[in-house]
């Protein structure tokens, strides 16, 4: 009887404060265009209860049923003051553009505040205002000069995050994974940052909502197109140019997006090509960003996005053709070299009530490369034809259903369930010959292969006491491949411990999994990227990694921070010594070797975030090591991108940061340990004749290696000079960006191997891509609706 009273007790209490308290949901837009604005924040002056926005704009607050007074802020945009009543409980705000548009902020919220860590929210307006090669601006390049963060090489949009492979990041755009994330042989990313609102880059600490891969999160969000009126932005590089239209369908309601990017190195080179080889060739790349968002009422929403994205090189001759006549015989070819991703997502927000937010996503994406030749031989004694190529790639169909519910100001759940499946075509090798109309076609390789991938994950973010803030979470991930089953759970933590006003100790540990790998080939500099599945002979790829941080808040608009982390991999997968992604009928499975890897190291940055000055420098020390029981005797090596020391600094200044016109400029300086790459201690049987170079095809050698990777290239280092030259038009504005890449004009390595001089002496050979590159873009906005305006005006008077 008495415990029945207690609970009768406690359940009249909890029924008794809900009824005292009520709950305050909405969005929060830019006015300017009506984007909701992910990390904006909602504070009560009165209870000191606050919370953020998520990635769709929508936020839910509980406080006491009373009046009170809601500070709603967000970086770049104008802090007001709102009185709620007592009884008000839906509350939609749109925020005004603040006067100092020029500050530079790598966190939305205060980094010493939240339990995450690892986490950068990266602001595009930064990316405009640093320097960049060639003209093109890329959000990759940018995440590189951040600490923990590593190119692959020269002017390289690869990312090697703490230790970890490209394959172990999970690229993200508006929730679709993006397979293959980098353009001309990997100097551009595959991203127009034209068309991107924000990026999110996890590196350590990783909520439960994300798996999937085992080194980090990259999550970039779509514009959804502005709701107000029409826009037209655009510009004009040295190998590339943009444009952008973007306006409202049903105004405040229904609007769309469209970008488009396109290389013209093609029609810039083909003259020269053919007048030296008599042929067609060339390369391009190419992007296209589409979205439509619609607001049916103030409880669902929907988002129909997609990307499209395609590099080729081809070589032809009147552009379809290489043609050669002798006597009676015309002989035709035709190569192409492809490759590309295509992503849809069809995206459904439901407001269940004030305190659960649904969202609903179907997703599918793509990854192909390709390798393709044509030949054919016209002649009196008949017709012969003959085309072959390879084929690889991955193609993914996906549904899953995320909700948040808001409890409380300082306890927010997220859960969720969803199911991928995948086909892998690993890699297959095709031919097909005709001869006087008798075909005989042929195909080899690994065999396509189909598999479900199922995640269901819980995570609870909650703030305890004053001082003490965790993140629970449990991601939970099976994956089906033939008849292998694997079941992995993957606990989550991280928590942030309230030192002082201005600082906190920060802490976690993750486990995370991966059920496919990308099989490279190290040789050669094409994308052959191969997507295989784990199997049965072929384990999933784990990592476990441990951190631990000290963050500060420091005078004059500074920020300190300094991270240890340990990370160790298992199951890593790489070719065997020889093999190669195209080497016959031989199954991809017997062509690698499984091993393990670490990663650990400390990463410190200093970082300004308002003033004329503006910026950050960045300093990882670390270290990265490899293991494999068939390649190196099984002994440990360092990784090929083992770098100890890497230094960057990144800074901006703003004359008048008040005002959109003007002058700013842009500074980048980059440091680092070189590369590891694996030089030969003997080579036998060289040719006689040194000038034929130790690879001679009459005279073949044997190479003698002691160890993998026991070679360091020389550091790496460049300094980066931009302006930006910015002016208001009638309805828009205009602004001239200059660059200067490697103003010194340092002769950075892009590969060494053995060679001979001059006086035929045996030497380690150093090729330098890029010089000192000196480049000037173009980029312009109209507010078309301003302009229409303005000629209406004109025409009146």
């Amino acid at each position: 009887m008495q415990k029945h009273l207690l609970c009768l007790v406690a359940l009249l209490t909890l029924f008794t404060a809900n009824a005292q308290q009520r709950t305050i949901s909405g969005t929060i837009s830019s006015s300017e265009d009506g984007e909701l604005l992910f990390g904006a924040i909602v504070y009560d002056t009165i209870s000191k209860k606050g919370n953020t926005t998520n990635e769709y704009g929508y936020y839910s607050i509980t406080l006491p049923a009373k009046d009170a007074v809601l500070r709603i802020s967000y970086s770049g945009l104008k802090t007001i003051y709102i009185p709620v009543a007592s009884n008000q409980n839906q509350l939609n705000v749109s925020l005004e553009v603040a006067g100092n548009l020029a500050e530079v902020e790598i966190e939305g919220k205060r980094a010493i505040q939240n339990s995450e860590m690892g986490t950068v929210e990266l602001n595009m307006d930064k990316v405009d205002k640093l320097p960049v090669i060639l003209g093109e601006r890329d959000v990759f390049k940018v995440l590189q000069l951040l600490p923990g963060i590593k190119s692959g090489g020269e002017a390289s949009s690869g990312l090697y995050v703490r230790g970890g492979g490209p394959d172990q990041n999970l690229i993200l755009l508006d929730g679709v994974p993006v397979y293959n994330a980098s353009h001309l042989f990997g100097f551009f990313s595959t991203f127009n940052s034209d068309a991107i609102s924000g990026v999110t880059l996890h590196k350590g600490g990783f909520p439960a909502r994300y798996g999937g891969r085992a080194s980090s999160v990259i999550d970039m969000r779509m514009k959804e197109g502005n709701t107000k009126y029409y826009n037209l932005e655009g510009s004009v590089g040295l190998i590339a140019s943009r444009l952008l239209l973007e306006g409202p369908i049903i105004k405040d309601k229904t609007s769309f997006i469209v970008s488009a990017r396109r290389t013209y190195i093609d029609v810039l080179t083909q003259p020269f090509i053919y007048a030296i080889e008599k042929q067609f060739a060339g390369y391009f790349f190419q992007d296209f960003n589409a979205k439509i968002q619609h607001k049916i009422n103030d409880k669902h929403h929907l988002y129909l996005s997609g990307y499209f994205g395609k590099d080729k090189f081809y070589m032809t001759d009147n552009d379809e053709v290489e043609d050669y006549e002798e006597g009676s015989e015309i002989y035709k070819s035709k190569s192409t070299l492809e490759w590309g991703n295509a992503i849809s997502a069809l995206r459904w927000n439901y407001k269940i009530r004030p305190k659960i937010f649904m969202n609903t996503t179907a997703t599918f994406s793509r990854y192909h490369f390709k390798i393709g030749s044509e030949e054919s031989t016209e002649s009196d004694e008949g017709y012969e034809e003959l085309n072959y190529g390879y084929n690889s790639g991955i193609l993914d169909w996906s549904l899953k259903t995320d909700l948040s519910y808001f409890p409380h100001p300082n306890h927010t759940i997220r859960f969720g369930a969803g199911d991928t499946y995948h086909t892998f075509t690993p890699g297959i090798t095709y031919s097909k010959e005709t001869t006087n109309g008798a075909t005989n076609k042929s195909e080899a390789g690994s065999p396509k292969q189909y598999s479900h991938q199922m995640s269901a994950y819980f995570e609870d973010d909650m703030k305890i006491g004053e001082r003490l803030t965790l993140n629970l979470g449990l991601h939970y991930s099976a994956f089906l491949s033939g008849e292998t089953w694997y079941h992995i759970p993957q606990p989550r933590v991280a928590g942030n411990v309230q030192i002082t006003e201005k600082s906190s100790v920060k802490f976690g540990g993750t486990r995370m999994a991966q059920f496919m790998h990308l099989l490279t080939n190290s040789t050669i500099g094409l994308p052959t990227d191969l997507w295989v599945p784990a199997t049965d002979k072929t384990k999933p790829v784990y990592s476990n990694q441990f951190n631990l941080g000290y963050y500060l808040e420091l005078p004059k608009n500074y920020q300190f921070s300094i991270e240890a982390y340990y990370k160790e991999m298992q199951n890593l997968i790489q070719y065997k010594e020889g093999a190669s992604f195209i080497s016959g009928s031989t199954d991809w499975q017997d062509k690698i070797t499984t091993g393990k890897g670490w990663s650990y190291g400390s990463e410190f940055l200093l970082e300004k975030k308002k003033g004329n000055i503006t910026g950050w420098v960045g300093y990882t020390l670390s270290w990265t090591e490899r293991q494999f029981d068939e390649i190196n005797n099984g002994e440990r090596f360092f990784y090929k991108y083992d770098r100890r020391h890497d230094l960057s600094l990144a800074l901006t200044y703003d004359p008048k940061p008040d005002e959109e016109a003007g002058w700013d400029f842009g500074l980048v300086f980059v440091y680092s340990t070189g590369n590891s790459l694996t030089i030969p201690t003997h080579i036998y049987n060289e040719a006689q004749n040194p000038t034929q170079g130790p690879y001679s095809f009459f005279q073949p050698t044997v190479e003698s290696f002691d160890k993998i990777n026991n070679f360091k290239m020389p550091d790496y280092h460049r300094l980066d000079l931009g302006a930006n030259k910015t002016r208001i038009r009638r309805a828009g504005t205009s602004t001239w960006s200059f660059s200067i890449y490697n103003v010194y004009n340092r002769q950075n390595p892009f590969m060494v191997y053995v060679g001979y001089n001059k006086n035929s002496e045996k030497r380690l050979m150093q090729v330098t891509l890029f010089p000192i590159i000196p480049s000037v873009s173009w980029k312009f906005q109209f507010n078309l609706q301003k302009l229409k305006e303005i000629k209406q005006n004109e025409k009146t008077k």
